[in-house]
């Protein structure tokens, strides 16, 4: 198995994630925003990730991920998530703590300890935030991609992952008790600034439409 860096796995990923939300390749200035670093450095690695067949780069043109480039960046993506599981079901640790430890956790290089994890956690389809988790074979299973912030009045909702995983955000969806399966009964939608009024384990309380847009509900 060919063995990549921890800076390799971490640019293709990134790539990965970036050019969801484009079409088009992906920029330096995109990459760079998002990896913390300079734009020049991006274009060294980029240069270097092209000549492993990892990704086509074209000055001006951004970047795109080869086909060998998306498995490395699906494979990376899957043993994060499965980490992630880990830590909350195994060793207890809040969701909002498991991001930065699997960080270094998805560089580890063995194809057996991946599949080893992801049968002694029962193959899970989600990790703790509900982000689908690829198969051996790179398939993500398909997850709602509706937040609450779509429903009315009336209707009864179930959490089925979460936008921002940010801690704060995390820390604070603890203090509601708003978790993966938890129901959500929207009472009112305020027009003004369509924060939202709604019910939860039995329990009233109002909440704003940016908190609304970062919750995935089904």
């Amino acid at each position: 198995m060919k063995k990549y860096s921890f800076t390799e796995e971490n640019y293709l990923k990134a790539i990965y994630f970036l050019s969801k939300a484009s079409k088009k390749g992906v920029s330096t200035t995109a990459i760079a925003n998002s990896l913390e670093t300079k734009p020049a450095s991006v274009t060294d690695m980029l240069k270097k990730l092209s000549e492993k067949k990892l990704l086509h780069y074209q000055k001006y043109k951004g970047a795109q991920l080869t086909e060998k480039g998306e498995q490395v960046a699906i494979g990376t993506i899957r043993k994060h998530r499965l980490w992630e599981c880990f830590l909350v079901d195994k060793l207890e640790f809040g969701w909002d703590e498991v991001h930065e430890v699997a960080e270094q956790l998805e560089h580890i290089q063995s194809p057996k300890l991946t599949d080893s994890l992801d049968s002694f956690l029962g193959f899970p389809k989600f990790d703790p935030h509900g982000d689908p988790i690829p198969d051996k074979e790179g398939v993500f299973p398909q997850r709602s991609n509706q937040t609450l912030d779509h429903f009315k009045a009336g209707d009864t909702v179930t959490v089925k992952g979460i936008k921002d995983t940010s801690p704060e955000f995390l820390k604070y969806l603890d203090k509601l008790q708003v978790d993966l399966g938890t129901s959500i009964e929207v009472m009112d939608v305020e027009d003004f600034d369509h924060s939202m009024t709604v019910k939860l384990h039995n329990k009233t309380l109002s909440l704003s439409a940016l908190t609304c847009n970062n919750i995935y509900v089904k």
